[in-house]
């Protein structure tokens, strides 16, 4: 597929050794430039800038993705020392022939087809040593497909690619563990061998650096971004963790990762995908690809929720009022369910006094004395007689918990809601609420919905869950402002739905107190039930 550079000019006619070359650095070149330059190559996405210096990238700008200073985000890192290499630098061994390519001036030819912008580099000198990238970007968004050959005479070399070290290298919006701005997110290496996707620390990074296999998809990431290879055939992959100093500020330490490819056969072509992991840019890549997003084992649920929040927006425009609809629906579904709950809870209500004359009849019992089983049969029985389950006033505020840590594994993964506003001081959806009120509001609609909802259980539980607000409250401040604009709207629909609720199914009954001398005769007899009990 590549022009070979070779072929336009009599190839020598005998091999020399790898040796032989890496002892003649000097040699002059047949093919290539004279004077080190930038290419550079933009599409909608991105904007790329190649060195002719080995015919590596420099900077792989994304136009619409921007750095919290307002500037567009560059994958490739700043102020890298030059003895790392850059991305898409070639490894031929330990002999020096790939860092004599590297650092050789190629000769640039653009090869744009189809729309589709393309660059080839070619190179050969003296000693036999020759190769050549190309390099298509797109057509799909954050895409390009490289293609490198190599020779040493006669002989076909089997280069590696190599990523220099990334990708952390931005102060990115999110990352940390509360979604605050927390700088330099750490990068990750990953890769998808067809079963579960494997991502490794730099700690694991360099316990087993090596990895082998046919991937779906191979490379590195951080929070929001990606650089990997997609459905590579068979190839091996090296990472190598690196500490570099943080670019005008030589006090402090960024830690990225380098990765390199080595393909089984030579010339093989390989797709590299670097951008935003957007769920919809990666799905129309490969259908696997989206495993890349780590929204964790609640996936099924965060994956459809994504899916339709984006529906939403695309019609508003607006995340902050696609999540405030979105979770709108959500209650109009949920809705039969919680009318069920309350009235469960109003028919518990009214048993209060019962159960209590119950417990009172065996309250002098031990716990572990077995004439307690008669309570908890006679505590069944009136259940059942008066068609209440204590269990089905739990089950709505229980199935709000999978959607809550869904819908917050959506809130801090998904890049869509990365530095996205929804108005007034709330700038980006994705960190914490600046002033703090969302989760002061949030707060105060959930202790409003607790005074609307029928009491019951014992009073030291009663006590906890007016905790229970508070608790939240604290959990909130440093949770992403649109989780809690969407637990805000939660409590706001369901203390509309319990005042509708109360009204259909009238005010709770107000039962009255017992007389004095009543109760001392029901604890009288309650005594003597007991001690009857235990002598028989």
């Amino acid at each position: 597929w590549l022009a070979s550079p070779s072929r336009s000019r009599p190839r020598p006619s005998s091999t020399p050794t790898a040796s032989a070359v890496a002892a003649e650095p000097s040699a002059p070149p047949v093919i290539g430039d004279t004077e080190e330059k930038d290419v550079v190559v933009e599409t909608d996405a991105v904007k790329a800038v190649f060195t002719n210096r080995g015919g590596q990238l420099r900077h792989w700008i994304l136009k619409n993705y921007f750095t919290d200073e307002g500037e567009p985000v560059d994958l490739v890192p700043a102020a890298v020392p030059t003895d790392y290499p850059l991305p898409f630098s070639v490894g031929l061994g330990a002999d020096g022939l790939g860092r004599r390519l590297n650092d050789a001036l190629f000769r640039t030819t653009r090869t744009d087809a189809n729309g589709v912008p393309g660059l080839l580099f070619e190179f050969e000198d003296a000693s036999g040593l020759a190769a050549s990238k190309e390099f298509r970007i797109g057509p799909a968004p954050f895409t390009v497909t490289v293609s490198v050959d190599a020779r040493l005479g006669d002989q076909d070399l089997n280069p590696s690619l190599q990523w220099g070290p990334g990708l952390g290298d931005l102060e990115s919006t999110g990352g940390g563990q509360f979604l605050r701005r927390v700088g330099i997110p750490t990068p990750r290496g990953l890769f998808h061998d067809g079963e579960d996707v494997t991502r490794l620390s730099l700690s694991d990074t360099e316990e087993t650096p090596i990895h082998a296999g046919s991937y779906s998809f191979v490379g590195v990431d951080d929070h929001y971004f990606i650089a990997a290879a997609v459905n590579t055939g068979p190839v091996q992959v090296e990472y190598r963790s690196v500490s570099l100093e943080v670019p005008g500020k030589p006090e402090q330490e960024r830690q990225l990762l380098l990765h390199t490819l080595q393909p089984e056969e030579p010339s093989t072509s390989l797709l590299y995908y670097i951008g935003p992991k957007s769920f919809d840019d990666l799905q129309a890549l490969d259908g696997e690809f989206v495993r890349a997003i780590d929204f964790g084992m609640l996936a099924f649920i965060s994956v459809p929720f994504l899916s339709a929040l984006n529906w939403i927006y695309g019609y508003v425009g607006n995340y902050g009022w696609a999540i405030i609809i979105l979770t709108i629906l959500m209650n109009i579904v949920m809705a039969p369910l919680r009318h069920k709950s309350v009235v469960s809870m109003r028919k518990m209500q009214e048993l209060q006094p019962q159960l209590k004359a119950i417990q009172d009849r065996y309250a002098n019992l031990k716990v572990t004395d077995p004439a307690r089983q008669k309570m908890n049969a006679e505590v069944m029985n009136l259940y059942r007689e008066k068609g209440a389950n204590p269990a089905s006033g739990c089950i709505p505020m229980l199935l709000q918990f999978p959607f809550l840590f869904a819908f917050y594994s959506l809130l801090s993964q998904a890049v869509e809601l990365r530095g996205a506003p929804f108005g007034l001081w709330i700038q980006d959806l994705s960190v914490m609420d600046p002033y703090y009120v969302t989760p002061i509001l949030m707060g105060a609609t959930m202790f409003w919905q607790m005074r609307l909802t029928p009491a019951t259980g014992d009073p030291t539980q009663q006590k906890v869950m007016k905790f229970m607000p508070v608790m939240f409250v604290v959990m909130f401040l440093t949770f992403p402002s649109g989780l809690a604009i969407y637990y805000f709207v939660q409590n706001l629909w369901a203390i509309g739905q319990q005042i509708v609720t109360n009204r259909i199914i009238g005010p709770p009954p107000v039962s009255a107190p017992r007389p004095a001398a009543e109760r001392r005769i029901k604890s009288a007899g309650a005594g003597r039930t007991a001690r009857a009990e235990k002598k028989s």
